[in-house]
C-alpha cells in the first residue's frame, strides 16, 4: 500500500514511474504472500480513509460498490467495543457521524482497488515477480536500482532520478547506507510480543447485526479478540495475545477462546458460520521507528516509506493509515521542494505524521504491559482514569464519540482528558458511589 500510494504521488510530478514488486500480482481480489498481515484483522481508520480519498477521489464509493460494508456511527449498536472491561455506549447519536465513518473492506479488496487505479495511470508501469537487489549510485546520488527476476538469474538495472524503498519491515536500506559510508538511522524500538490467531468465516445474511466487535486485552488478561465484517458476507475473527501469550493452534480451541471474550449472541453466530480456508497464526515481536529524519546526510534522490520507516503494533490498525498520511507528506514535499532537496523535506514531514501515532501506541501498550518499580505508579494512574472514562462512556454517547474519534485517528488522545470530559467522568464516578 505504501509503495502504490508513493507511486501515485510521484506519477503526478514525474514522466514515468516503475513499481517493482516481488510478488506475482493477482488479476483478481486475492491474498498474496507479501502481505501476511492481510490474513488477520485489518482496517483502514477514518483518518486514513480521508487521506486515501484525498489521494484517490471516489475510492470510498468504489469500495462500497464492490460490497465493502460501512460502519455507520449514526447507529452505535453496529459496534461492540469492550475496553478495559467496559462496553462503550451502543445507543443514542453522535454529533459528527461522517468524521468516524469506516469502510470495512478486506485488505485484498482495498489493495486491489488502489492497485488498479494506480495501474491505470498512463505513466505508471508495474513490474511484478522481481526483487530489487540494491540501489545504484554515482557519487552521492542514487541513479536507479539493480533488479533480479524471481524466475531467472538474469539481473538488470532500472535507471531512475528518484528511488523509493517501500519494502516493509525487512528493508535493507540501513545496511545499504552503512555500506556506502552513511550512518544507519537510529532505531527507536520497544517490545510488543503480539500474537494473532485468525479465521475467516462466511455468515448467512441477517444473522449478525454487529459489523465490528473488539475486546481489548487488559493488564490482568493478556488476551483479546476482534471481529470485523468484510465484503461478500464474510467476517474475520482474530484472537489477540500480548506479552508472549500463546494462542490456540486449532479452530475449536480458538472458538472456545472467543466464547470467553465475545458476547454469547456473536459466538453463537460464529458457531453456525462456515469457516473459509485455514486458521492462520502470526507473531509481531516489536515496534520499530527508523529515524531517517535525524540523519545529517543521505543519498540524493532516495526515499523510504511505509513500514520500512516505521512499523507499528498492528493491533491498532494504523499501518495503512500511516502509509496514506506519508503519501500526502510526500506530495507536500514535492510541491514545496521538488526533487533536488526531496529526501530531507519528506522525512521531516513524514516524521510529523508518524510521531502522534507512535506515542499513542507506546502509551496504549504501556497500559497493558506488566511493569515494576516506579513505572507502576503512572501505569496505575493511567489505567484508573481509562477505566473510569470507559465506565462513564458506557451510557454516554458524547464520551463514546470522543473515544471513537481518538480510536479512528481524528483527534489526539489528550482530548479524552480535557477539563470538560474529565468533569463528566468524575461526575459519573460520584453518581456510581
Amino acid at each position: 500500500m505504501s509503495g502504490l500510494l508513493a507511486a501515485l504521488v510521484m506519477a503526478e510530478a514525474c514522466d514515468a514511474v516503475t513499481v517493482i514488486e516481488r510478488d506475482a500480482l493477482p488479476d483478481k481480489v486475492a491474498q498474496r504472500p507479501g502481505v501476511p498481515q492481510g490474513l488477520h484483522l485489518h482496517m483502514l481508520l477514518s483518518s486514513g480513509l480521508r487521506a486515501l480519498e484525498d489521494l484517490l477521489p471516489g475510492v470510498s464509493a468504489e469500495l462500497r460498490s464492490k460490497g465493502a460494508p460501512v460502519l455507520d456511527a449514526r447507529d452505535l449498536s453496529q459496534a461492540y467495543l469492550d475496553i478495559n472491561g467496559r462496553v462503550l455506549c451502543r445507543h443514542g447519536t453522535v454529533s459528527d457521524p461522517e468524521a468516524i465513518r469506516v469502510i470495512l473492506a478486506s485488505r485484498p479488496l482495498l489493495e486491489s482497488v488502489v492497485r488498479e487505479r494506480v495501474r491505470s495511470l498512463s505513466n505508471v508501469t508495474i513490474l511484478d515477480g522481481h526483487d530489487v537487489i540494491e540501489p545504484t549510485v554515482r557519487g552521492r546520488t542514487v541513479t536507479g536500482v539493480k533488479v533480479g527476476s524471481r524466475c531467472t538469474v538474469h539481473a538488470f538495472e532500472v535507471p531512475a532520478d528518484v528511488v523509493i524503498d517501500a519494502s516493509g519491515r525487512s528493508a535493507r536500506t540501513p545496511a545499504f547506507l552503512e555500506a556506502h559510508g552513511y550512518g544507519r538511522p537510529v532505531e527507536q524500538t520497544y517490545r510488543v510480543q503480539l500474537s494473532y490467531a485468525s479465521q475467516l468465516f462466511r455468515v448467512p445474511g441477517g444473522m449478525l447485526h454487529e459489523k465490528a466487535a473488539v475486546i481489548s486485552p487488559t493488564l490482568q488478561r493478556p488476551t483479546g479478540a476482534g471481529l470485523l465484517a468484510n465484503e461478500n458476507g464474510t467476517v474475520i475473527l482474530t484472537l489477540i495475545g500480548i506479552g508472549g501469550q500463546r494462542l490456540p493452534a486449532d479452530l475449536p480451541s480458538v472458538l472456545e477462546g472467543a466464547a470467553r471474550l465475545l458476547p454469547p449472541h456473536i459466538c453463537s453466530v460464529l458457531g453456525a458460520a462456515e469457516p473459509i480456508g485455514e486458521l492462520h497464526h502470526r507473531r509481531y515481536p516489536a515496534s520499530v521507528w527508523r529515524r531517517y529524519d535525524k540523519l545529517t546526510s543521505f543519498p540524493v534522490g532516495f526515499l523510504v516509506v511505509g513500514d520500512a520507516v516505521c512499523s507499528f503494533n498492528p493491533v491498532y490498525g494504523q499501518g495503512m493509515t500511516s502509509a496514506a498520511l506519508q503519501a500526502r507528506a510526500l506530495r507536500k514535499a514535492l510541491a514545496d521542494n521538488g526533487a533536488p532537496d526531496l529526501s530531507g523535506a519528506y522525512f521531516r514531514k513524514a516524521a510529523r505524521q508518524i510521531a502522534p501515532i507512535w506515542h499513542a501506541n507506546r502509551l496504549n501498550d504501556f497500559a497493558v504491559t506488566p511493569t515494576t518499580g516506579w513505572t507502576m505508579w503512572p501505569q496505575r494512574a493511567f489505567n484508573a482514569y481509562t477505566t473510569a472514562y470507559m465506565a462513564a462512556a458506557s451510557d454516554d454517547a458524547g464520551l463514546t464519540e470522543a473515544f471513537l474519534r481518538v480510536l479512528q485517528g481524528m483527534d489526539s488522545g489528550l482530548t479524552l482528558a480535557s477539563p470538560v470530559r474529565a468533569a463528566r467522568v468524575l461526575a459519573h464516578s460520584v453518581r456510581r458511589r
